[in-house]
Formats: structure tokens, sequence, C-alpha cells
């Protein structure tokens, strides 16, 4: 085992989430664990301690930097045109391309559970900005901040389930159609009712 001052306490943080990456790739969410993590940097679970609150702390943080990750990748591949209707569906292909080349990452993001009003502040502002470039593109189509944001998170729910359905390799499911075809349909129906006006209003609460 590596001596405790060998490295900086920002040192081991970065060691250590570059270790939890590489296990979580390897071997999906259920295989990370402290002890694996503090093996492959050659420290004590006990120094992991040191950095990290718990595994819990440790799994947020990893999924934070896959959070940064789908965004710059996000970013990256948008439509930066005028039709919105273009710009969501560039999104969508991008999102569900990030989810195929980055299976276990983006899996985890899903796989580990927590409660939304336990999530901190700084986790739930780095989920917002990759919303806020579905809010974005949805922007021409809403003058109201709120509305859109709300339709911008059911219409990703949407193209997350027939995300999932490919990843799975699913898509029987659903008359065993192409994922791309399905999310054009998704995308191309759903703003086609914005467009005629109809306000989205979520269900009253029973």
């Amino acid at each position: 085992m590596a001596r405790r001052g060998e490295h900086s306490r920002e040192e081991i943080r970065q060691m250590a989430l570059d270790a939890a990456e590489t296990i979580v790739a390897r071997e999906g969410y259920p295989g990370l664990s402290t002890r694996k993590v503090a093996s492959a940097i050659r420290y004590t679970v006990g120094t992991l301690y040191l950095v990290f609150e718990n595994l819990d702390d440790l799994t947020l943080q990893v999924n934070a930097r896959t959070l940064d990750a789908l965004y710059e990748w996000l970013r990256a591949r948008q439509d930066k045109g005028n039709d919105p209707e273009q710009a969501i569906f560039a999104l969508a292909n991008a999102y569900v391309a990030y989810a195929e080349a980055e299976t276990p990452r983006w899996s985890m993001l899903f796989e580990y559970a927590v409660q939304e009003n336990a999530q901190p502040e700084w986790y739930l502002n780095k989920l917002g900005r990759v919303f806020g470039l579905v809010e974005a593109a949805l922007a021409p189509l809403s003058a109201d901040a709120l509305e859109t944001q709300r339709i911008a998170r059911v219409l990703w729910a949407s193209v997350h389930g027939i995300c999932l359905l490919k990843i799975r390799q699913r898509l029987t499911l659903a008359g065993n159609q192409d994922a791309e075809a399905m999310t054009r349909m998704l995308v191309s129906h759903f703003l086609r009712g914005l467009r005629q006006g109809q306000k989205f209003s979520p269900p009253n609460p029973v």
C-alpha cells in the first residue's frame, strides 16, 4: 500500500474517481466498492474515507463526472439551427449514442438510487445543465420558462425510455422498430402538439 503522504488529498480523490470509473466500465455499478477502489490506487479503505464520506458520496461524485461528460458530448453534437424539432432530434440521437458508447457509466446514473430531496445542490445544478440544452432547444415554442422546464423533462423521459429499450435490446417490445425512427416519431408528434398551442399542464394531484 502507498503511504498517505505520497499524494495530496485532491490527488487521492482524483485517483479514486478514475479508478472507480474504470471499475464501473469493467464490472458495472454492482461491481463498485470502496475496497476495490482502495486496492486499485494502493491505499487503505481508511484513507479513502478521509476523502469521501462513504460509498454513496464516491458514487455521487462519479455520477457527477458522468453528467459533465454527457453535457459536453451533447453540446458538441447539438444542432444550433432555428428548427426546434431538428435541434431536439439531434440531442436525442446524441443521447442514445452516448448511452451506447458509455453504457456502464450511463446506466449507473439511474441504477444508483438516491432520493431527489437528498441530492446536493451542486449535483442538481449539473443535472439541470444537461436539461438546459433541451430547454434551450424548446424555448422558441414556449414563452414560459417553468413550462419549458416541465416540457423538457417529460419529453426527455420518453426519449430515455426508447434509449433504454435499445440499450437493453428490448425493441421487440415496441414492434422491433428502429430506435432512431421511434425517436423521430416521438419528437415530431410531441412538438406538433406544442406548435398547435396545446399548453402543457401537469396532472392535478389526487
